[in-house]
Order: structure tokens, then C-alpha cells, then sequence
């Protein structure tokens, strides 16, 4: 690795403070140093990148990532591409989200058993370019819930969307069989959810024996339980059983925000706003009309959303970005959207839901001492962005604005030197 010095760049360091100017000096794959301008850095023998007043922040978290999602409208759809070309396409996308700006991703389950254990031990062994990566399993439901999409002529049963169990010792069997491939979480489906009909997001599934068996089995290999939770009674089972990753969490009563505020320094919350928005107002082209998702119940959960998570932030519980990217309606690597629609409808600051995909990304990575801030000593995972993410979020969804891309001290996207100095002009 060769040694890189980042100079007049606006430095956004992820912690909320205010931006200033500075440079960055890249040794090996950590941050050697961090000068202001008053200060500057001496060059030695790295190579100097001159950002001409580009911002330079962490690298982002994505906390509710499908990288197997294929772009299709249905989970059916997701469920029946074939296994080799399945992994071709997470092998594709792993790389993309990197190049976008996602250092680092959280896996949220799976279309197929080992499909996420098999790209992160890819990006990690250097086969494939792709983020720092949380393996998931699949989704693990019961019959008539979220998940529950086997399709009758698929030749293994294996290939269903979700895996079925019933009773705890079910439970226990599925959960070993994935802690056996080496899953980083086990994915619960605690809730329903509205794309399936026969059990809408209001609705419960579990028993909490079967729940308990299930964490009883991840808190023994020292693994971390997640759970698709968007009704109020599937997010306190998960705060009950000590799931500290919740999915959604739509609906949350007072009891239930009280339980997350006094779990606070534990939970984390990805939501997974687009989804929500985009099956009432943009996905008429893959034939769901505003109308039908109304019928749906999108419009409840929506507002009901806005105003939990608004709750929640402002009790000062971690909600981050990320979910359900990779349907035709909510296509990969749109992810920042999130931040935008954090600021509209949730009431973050611009600055606040940055600091939720990087501070609080090294958090969720298990990695805070080392990840999701611009400080000596921490691991190089830096974005260089033409313009200012402050004054306009949009700017970190349009590939021609992330002038470079860095993961663990090497350029997964190189800057075009030739082009420094046309950088840092206004958002």
C-alpha cells in the first residue's frame, strides 16, 4: 500500500462537528494523521491527492443490505434466479455499493442459505471487490408469514424464499444449520409486512418460545440476532429476547419506545423509508398504483412510520440507513436516499443523518473504535465528494460526484488526478 496524503480538503469528519479544512495522511490502511490547514501535514514519500476544497467524510455504513435482491418486483422473483447466476449478480453488486460510497454494509438476510457467507468470505479472501460485509442468513419465518414463498416445482426446498419453522426445536435446527455456514446474524421475521397480504405489518407471528430458542443458540456462539419487526408487539419481543438489530419498526406504542430508549446503548434501527415511500408514489410502473397500495395498507404505515421514528430520534435511540434496496421500485445503490428523506420527513439535520450512516455505521460494524470517523489511528475508509454533502445530500447518489472511493487504505474508485483541480465547486 502506498502511503497518500489528502490535502485542501474539506474534512467532514463524521462526528457531527462542523467541517473543516484540512488534509488526511493515509499510512498502510489506517489514518497516520489529521492536520488542519493551519497545520499542514509534510508530504514525505506519499502520493498527494490535492482535493481543491472537496469534502472528504468516512466511508458509509448501509445497515439493511439484500446484496442478493435482483432488481425484481416480487419475492417470487428474487427467489427463482438460478444459483450460479445468483451469485454472480451479489458478486456485482457487493462491488457497486462499494464504488457508491458503502464501505461498509450490513446484511439483512439472503435469497438463498449461504449466498451472503459466500460473497463476504470472497471480498474478505480479495477475490471480489465489495464492502466490509456482515454475513446474514436467510429470512427465518412460520407458515402464512413474511417469507413463507416456497413455490411447489423448485427442485430443492432449500430454494424457498424463507425458511419455515414451527415450535422451538425447529427453530434451534435452523438456527445451527446457519451457524454452522458461519453467519455474522440470524434474521427472525417477527412481524408481517405489508407486500404479503395474508399477513399485513400489523400483524405478530412468532412465539416467544420460539424466539428464545433462537437467541438462546445466537447469544452462544456470540452472534448477533436481527429481526424484521414493524408491528409494535414484534419490536418489544425483540427488545425482550436481546435482538439488538431491529428491521422497520413502523408501529411502536409508548411502551415500545420507552423499551427501545432504555435499550438505547444497544439497539440500533434501519427502517427502511424508500420502500415505504416508493410502493405508494413510484412503483405504478411495475404495476402497483397509488390506489392499490393504499388498499395495501402503505398509506397507514407510512405516516405511522414518520411519526416513530421521529419519536425515536428525538429520544435519541440510533436509527440508521438502509433497507429493502434491490426491488424494481428501489433500485441498489440509491441507498443515500435515506439521508434526504431522514431530513424531510424525520426531523434530522443534514449533519445528524450523515453521522447515522458513519458514526453510528462503525457502531452497528461492531468496530466504534476504528470505523465511521476521520480521526488518528482509525481505518481508511474515506469518500471524496465533489461538493458539499451538507448543502445538498443528493449529491451522494450521483456517481459522478464521488471523485474517489477509498476502503482499508486502497482506491476501490481511484481519483482522476488529470480532473483535481476542477474539483470543489458548489453543491
Amino acid at each position: 500500500m502506498a502511503d497518500t496524503l489528502f490535502t485542501n480538503v474539506r474534512i467532514l469528519d463524521g462526528t457531527g462537528q462542523n467541517p473543516y479544512a484540512g488534509s488526511v495522511l493515509v499510512q498502510g490502511n489506517r489514518i497516520r494523521q489529521v492536520g488542519r490547514s493551519t497545520a499542514p501535514i509534510t508530504t514525505g514519500s506519499a502520493t498527494v491527492i490535492d482535493g481543491a476544497g472537496a469534502t472528504l467524510m468516512p466511508g458509509m455504513c448501509e445497515a439493511h443490505t439484500h446484496f442478493s435482491w435482483n432488481d425484481a418486483v416480487t419475492l417470487a422473483g428474487i427467489q427463482t434466479m438460478p444459483l450460479e447466476e445468483h451469485v454472480l449478480w451479489c458478486a456485482k453488486v457487493a462491488r457497486r455499493y462499494l464504488e457508491a460510497g458503502w464501505t461498509s454494509c450490513v446484511g439483512a438476510a439472503c435469497a438463498k442459505p449461504r449466498l451472503d457467507v459466500v460473497i463476504r468470505n470472497a471480498i474478505n479472501s480479495g477475490q471480489i471487490p465489495g464492502p466490509r460485509y456482515l454475513a446474514a442468513s436467510q429470512e427465518i419465518t412460520v407458515l402464512g408469514a413474511l417469507g413463507d414463498e416456497t413455490l411447489p416445482h423448485l427442485p430443492f426446498p432449500e430454494f424457498s424464499f424463507g425458511v419455515n419453522v414451527s415450535g422451538a426445536d425447529e427453530m434451534r435446527k435452523a438456527v445451527r444449520l446457519f451457524l454452522k455456514y458461519g453467519v455474522d446474524s440470524i434474521k427472525l421475521n417477527l412481524s408481517g409486512d405489508n407486500f404479503t397480504p395474508q399477513s399485513p405489518s400489523e400483524t405478530s407471528w412468532m412465539l416467544d418460545e420460539e424466539v428464545a430458542a433462537a437467541m438462546r443458540e445466537v447469544q452462544m456462539r456470540g452472534k448477533r440476532g436481527v429481526a424484521h419487526a414493524r408491528s409494535s408487539e414484534s419490536v418489544k419481543q425483540a427488545l425482550r429476547h436481546g435482538i439488538d438489530l431491529i428491521y422497520h419498526a413502523s408501529f411502536v406504542d409508548n411502551e415500545a419506545l420507552d423499551m427501545l430508549e432504555a435499550a438505547k446503548d444497544r439497539v440500533f434501527v434501519a427502517p427502511g423509508v424508500a420502500i415505504l415511500y416508493a410502493m405508494l408514489y413510484e412503483a405504478e410502473p411495475y404495476g402497483i398504483t397509488n390506489a392499490m397500495a393504499v388498499d395495501m395498507g402503505y398509506q397507514i404505515e407510512w405516516e405511522a412510520a414518520q411519526e416513530s421514528l421521529a419519536k425515536m430520534h428525538k429520544r435519541g435511540i440510533r436509527v440508521l440507513p438502509g433497507g429493502d434496496y434491490g426491488f424494481a421500485m428501489t433500485p441498489h445503490c440509491q441507498n443515500s436516499r435515506d439521508l434526504e428523506f431522514f431530513v424531510k420527513y424525520l426531523g434530522f439535520t443534514p449533519m445528524e443523518a450523515i453521522r447515522s450512516a458513519t458514526l453510528y455505521g462503525g457502531q452497528i460494524m461492531m468496530r466504534p473504535d476504528e470505523l465511521g470517523v476521520i480521526k488518528d489511528g482509525y481505518l481508511a475508509d474515506l469518500l471524496l465528494v465533489d461538493g458539499d454533502p451538507l448543502a445538498n445530500l443528493a449529491i451522494l447518489r450521483d456517481p459522478k460526484r464521488m471523485l474517489a472511493v477509498m476502503k482499508d487504505g486502497v482506491f476501490a474508485k481511484a481519483p482522476d488526478i488529470a480532473s483535481q483541480r476542477a474539483w470543489g465547486r458548489a453543491a
